[in-house]
């Protein structure tokens, strides 16, 4: 399998700095189609690592309380709700910019920069989760169901304290993504997706970042609510957009190879979950166990998030 860091999870940051979240106004009410994750001693990590240098393994135990989560990731229609109720300002906006896929850029965009370590990811003047492939696309590519993206860490951080939640750890979320089947790989067992006969997530079907080939029906984001849920109803656990959670990004790792890696992410947040752009042929992190770490700022289009809150 291959350890290639220059994945489709690669988000280059913007420029070091990191932007406070601005405060807002706190959003006392039940959440939205949540479901109760029920407590115990929580499965993290693999005793299988595909990408060993991502931090994996081992497999623990580690426990947590009972929890409220999403159902879904938030959506578009949601996020536009916290927007129109405090005025919020993504980090995206403030910058002017935002990170898109290639293959997801218009024409009428015009000309591009390309990140020269990976190239499929292009700075777009005026991408924001409004405009999510740039300006003028909003009607194109902006659906009420799907997933928001171009949402910083920061960004998820105010949503979910507006919404009386907080982003999950962890381990809370590789617990409620297992959906009680306990030490599997995938949301819905240990069966790898593949290219033609069994699609049970949106990920990249095809040759990464050439050629894909919607075989699962979807060439970007898919609604936030397909594909089967899991066991505790929970959408999308695997593929579709990566999803922020409240940790910091840490490896446990004596290897040079990895501290000096791991010098350059100081202050990184870890998402988990995976997007629409893995493959197994070169970013196999759609699985439960599979990580990665990205600056608090960054923003690009398979980059969401969840909601997790206190169980009643």
């Amino acid at each position: 399998m291959s350890d290639k860091t220059d994945s489709c999870c690669k988000i280059p940051a913007r420029d070091g700095t990191v932007l406070a979240a601005p405060a807002v106004a706190r959003r006392v009410a039940r959440p939205e189609d949540a479901v109760e994750i029920p407590g115990g001693s929580a499965l993290v990590g693999t005793g299988r690592p595909a990408i060993p240098n991502d931090g994996e393994e081992p497999l623990r135990r580690q426990k947590v309380k009972p929890f409220l989560m999403g159902r879904t990731a938030v959506t578009n229609a949601q996020f536009a709700r916290f927007v129109e109720e405090t005025g919020h300002v993504t980090e995206a906006e403030r910058w002017g910019w935002s990170f898109v896929f290639w293959a997801q850029v218009p024409d009428s965009v015009g000309p591009t920069q390309a990140v020269v370590e990976v190239q499929w990811w292009r700075r777009v003047d005026g991408a924001t989760w409004w405009e999510v492939n740039g300006p003028g696309t909003h009607a194109a590519a902006w659906h009420p169901d799907h997933p928001v993206v171009h949402v910083s860490w920061n960004d998820a951080q105010a949503y979910a304290a507006w919404a009386g939640g907080r982003l999950p750890t962890e381990a809370e979320w590789e617990h409620a993504a297992r959906g009680g089947l306990g030490d599997v790989r995938f949301p819905w067992g240990d069966r790898d997706p593949d290219d033609s006969t069994f699609m049970p997530c949106n990920i990249f079907q095809g040759r990464f970042p050439e050629v894909n080939t919607g075989a699962d029906g979807y060439l970007a984001t898919a609604p936030a609510r397909s594909f089967e849920p899991n066991g505790y109803g929970l959408y999308n656990m695997s593929g579709n957009v990566w999803e922020w959670t409240a940790d910091a990004f840490r490896i446990r790792s004596l290897k040079k190879q990895v501290k000096e890696r791991l010098a350059g992410m100081r202050g990184y947040r870890l998402s988990k979950g995976g997007s629409f752009l893995c493959h197994r042929s070169y970013c196999y992190r759609y699985r439960i166990a599979a990580r990665s770490g990205n600056s608090p700022e960054s923003t690009t289009t398979h980059q969401g998030f969840r909601v997790v809150w206190l169980a009643e």
